[in-house]
């Protein structure tokens, strides 16, 4: 039993990479177990495993005292003299108890334990080895496969990898050598599980990595992917080098470069547009091949939906759509924005420097009406001052009237016996002829008067 078992302990650390001490120590956790369960005693219970042998004996620890209160945890003084006469009260012996038929027991006691400390030894081992792959790209095996699940061999363990994560346009056969990104490390109840993938946008970005050295040290960046995996991808790129050209860069001599990428992911389509800061221009490389016109933005208040309008020559739409509309969904998902299309035919533009001119215009007719309105304003304000004028030109006038009067009474009185007064009177009366309008009143009161 010892052999066979230092052997099991040798194959379990070279296939499963479990170091034997971590088996170890989990067999004396499940035999102490087994030792208590079936003998009711394993407080001062040890095992101890023989590495030359292989065999496990179980050491019971009493404690030397004067006076023996429990047997199983105390020897007498006497009787640890007996065995070595070095010893004194409160050392420690340790006495083999193991039973006769403890091979048996212990193996049907103890088969749950071990099991269970050797699968937590095993995930924790992966978990350790593999969560520096997590998304890395590396080769893997097909071994089998079934309704669920794709399984490949990384190494010494075994990946999985789901429905949604195979390719719609691969087939994938047991020994077939394939290329996945480890996508996630991790662990369930029946231990460690590596899940990896095929259809993630990382697979394309970390393919040009390993074809285009620039893209690697990071002098080309790429800054977003959008894909539908077997169909086709579209991949954002940018350089801070103004002598470094990113998309021919990323394409290579004849298009070297890409079509290694094409042939690694089985004849995917794969559009390389340039990053641009601006938005308008971001929007019309992504939707690359078509054509665009012109970009426009709502204002929205909604700071997290943004939404773009984008118009583009009549023949040109059914290409900047895309079949199925797969062209500019993509280049919705390369850029973050949310765009509709619209022929040129069903848009009216507007020239803003145009808008510019006619807001001028308007500004300056409605400075030039404001002109006219306080030239106005200043006429209304002239006529008041004529019509105040003329005011007082009658006030004027009837002042004159009433000296006339004072004069015709002034000359009917001098013809009543002053002789000076007749010579006004005649004066007067030369300047009456001039006047020939004068009041009725005024020539009553004169008759009046010669009668008097």
């Amino acid at each position: 039993m010892s052999k066979e078992m230092l052997e099991a302990f040798d194959t379990l650390e070279k296939t499963k990479g479990i170091k034997q001490d971590v088996i170890v120590d989990a067999i004396k956790a499940a035999l102490v177990a087994a030792y208590k369960k079936n003998f009711n005693q394993a407080q001062n219970v040890e095992v101890d495993f023989d590495e030359r042998k292989g065999n496990f004996k179980v050491m019971a620890v009493k404690t030397v005292v004067d006076e023996v209160h429990d047997n199983r945890l105390e020897v007498s003084l006497k009787d640890a003299l007996a065995i070595n006469k070095a010893y004194e009260v409160g050392d420690e012996i340790r006495f083999e108890v193991t039973p006769k038929n403890f091979g048996r027991i212990a193996a049907q006691t103890a088969k749950q334990v071990i099991m269970q400390r050797l699968r937590e030894a095993e995930r924790t081992h992966i978990i350790d080895e593999y969560s520096q792959y997590e998304d890395e790209l590396v080769t893997g095996t097909v071994e089998r496969r079934d309704n669920r699940f794709v399984y490949v061999k990384i190494g010494n363990v075994e990946a999985v990898m789901p429905h949604r994560d195979q390719m719609p346009t691969e087939t994938y056969n047991p020994q077939d050598k394939i290329r996945v990104l480890v996508t996630h490390v991790g662990s369930d109840s029946k231990g460690a599980q590596i899940t990896v993938s095929r259809t993630a946008p990382d697979v394309v970005k970390r393919l040009f990595e390993q074809e285009v050295p620039e893209i690697y040290d990071g002098t080309v960046e790429i800054v977003s992917i959008a894909r539908e995996a077997g169909d086709r991808t579209k991949m954002a790129v940018k350089t801070n080098d103004p002598n470094i050209d990113p998309v021919g860069t990323c394409v290579g001599q004849r298009g070297a470069r890409v079509q290694n990428v094409v042939n690694e992911l089985d004849g995917e389509n794969i559009d390389i547009v340039q990053y641009e800061e601006d938005p308008s221009d971001f929007i019309a490389n992504a939707l690359n091949p078509a054509e665009v016109i012109a970009v426009q933005f709502s204002n929205d208040d909604d700071e997290d939906e943004k939404n773009a309008l984008v118009i583009v020559p009549d023949y040109q739409l059914s290409l900047a759509i895309g079949k199925k509309g797969q062209n500019v969904r993509l280049a919705a998902r390369l850029t973050g924005y949310k765009i509709d299309i619209r022929p040129e035919s069903e848009v009216e533009f507007v020239d803003e420097n145009k808008d510019d001119s006619d807001k001028k215009e308007t500004d300056d007719s409605a400075t030039t009406d404001e002109t006219d309105a306080d030239n106005e304003d200043a006429e209304e304000t002239a006529a008041d001052d004529d019509s105040n004028v003329e005011a007082t030109d009658d006030e004027a006038a009837d002042s004159d009237d009433t000296q006339e009067d004072d004069s015709d009474d002034s000359s009917d009185d001098s013809e009543t016996g002053d002789p000076d007064a007749e010579t006004t009177d005649e004066s007067d009366n030369s300047d009456d002829d001039q006047e020939a309008d004068n009041d009725d009143s005024s020539e009553d009161e004169g008759s009046d008067t010669d009668k008097e």
